[in-house]
């Protein structure tokens, strides 16, 4: 008898201990996301941005480090002129927009976490170009930069028990453009802003 109940004792820790692990770190493991938010380019019209994330955090403690990627779209509309010299002007439609970085986040409870993020954007545009001599380019055009970033994620029962929802500002900043099929890259210094709403499960 004795031994049964040491074995039945050995036998429900073993099988308490993740659970154990999963309360005590409840922000580990992969996750998906939908986003959908405010998108401001170059200072113009903001509109609406909706997309999808999907990563995967550490925790150690308190402190979270993760991964993640996401693919967006948005309806904004911009336009500039005198962008590269005198007298062109530059007409664009928001397209698809890349991201993959890192974050790094502080549990300020177990349900609340606190972080920061940064890594590579990439974001296409349809673009027409006329550099004011009558050369006109109407495809597509692409531009690289960087996004930083600032949030809070807090779990969210709507999805079951390992739901989770987020609000975030990031701002990505362009430096390099390609405009057409002739790679005609051109530095640039354009700004981005976004604020987002994520609903998200846990896996």
């Amino acid at each position: 008898m004795r031994k049964l109940l040491i074995g039945a004792a050995l036998l429900s820790t073993a099988l308490a201990t993740p659970a154990f692990a999963q309360e005590d770190a409840p922000f580990t493991g992969p996750h998906v996301e939908a986003l959908v938010g405010y998108d401001d380019v170059a200072d113009g019209d903001g509109d609406l941005m909706y997309g999808v994330a999907a990563g995967y955090d550490f925790q150690m403690g308190g402190v979270i480090a993760g991964i993640e990627g996401e693919f967006a779209d948005s309806d904004v509309n911009g336009a500039a002129n005198d962008l590269f010299s005198t007298g062109d002007s530059f007409r664009l439609n928001t397209d698809r927009d890349l991201y993959v970085g890192a974050r790094l986040g502080f549990a300020v409870s177990p349900s609340t976490m606190i972080y920061v993020k940064g890594g590579y954007t990439n974001a296409k545009f349809e673009g027409r170009f006329d550099n004011g001599a009558g050369t006109i380019f109407n495809n597509g055009v692409t531009a690289d930069g960087y996004r930083v970033g600032a949030g809070m994620e807090q779990k969210f029962n709507l999805l079951g028990p390992s739901g989770f929802i987020k609000a975030e500002y990031r701002y990505s900043n362009y430096k390099n453009l390609d405009i057409g099929e002739n790679d005609y890259d051109r530095q640039i210094n354009v700004d981005r802003h976004q604020a987002v709403i994520g609903l998200g499960v846990r896996f």
